[in-house]
């Protein structure tokens, strides 16, 4: 059940789904070919009901552009202007560049840092302050995550001309 869920928020969420095609989808990640990119993404464990786009955390590989492996995630609100997004991958901690309700990694080797991480990590999670200055976590899986990574970046290789 969490498996054909997951494939359906892969497909649903990717936008134009004519033009997405889900390389791989297993546990909580799926590898998804966006044509000009491609992307290894997991939803939020428990997302707040009634939040569209549903929270999302992956990693950005673009054949044409800089970011190979960058990590991006939308968080369930949006974030206090000037405060810290923190992600952690079990206790190592990454803080974030973010804006609203995006944040990213800072540069192309705490991309790098972060993927090893997710790589031998059981637990992931950002935190951050809301707007009224309220404390959140939001919590993702790790399973499969490896997997879609390394599906992501072998098809976007694939791309370079």
């Amino acid at each position: 059940m969490r498996f054909s869920v997951f494939l359906t928020f892969a497909v649903v969420s990717a936008g134009a789904a004519s033009a997405a095609h889900t390389l791989f989808a297993r546990g909580d990640w799926a590898a998804i070919d966006f044509g000009s990119r491609c992307e290894a993404r997991s939803r939020m464990l428990q997302p707040p009901a009634g939040v569209k786009p549903p929270p999302f955390a992956g990693f950005l590989f673009d054949p044409a552009g800089p970011a190979h492996g960058q990590f991006y995630v939308r968080v369930s609100r949006p974030a206090k202007p000037g405060s810290a997004v923190m992600l952690s991958i079990d206790n190592l901690p990454f803080l974030l560049t973010g804006q609203g309700q995006s944040a990213w990694s800072r540069s192309p080797a705490q991309s790098q840092a972060i993927i090893a991480a997710v790589r031998g990590g059981g637990t992931m999670r950002v935190e951050f302050r809301d707007t009224g200055g309220r404390r959140y976590s939001d919590y993702y899986g790790l399973t499969g995550a490896a997997t879609a990574i390394d599906a992501a970046a072998a098809a976007c290789a694939g791309k370079v001309r």
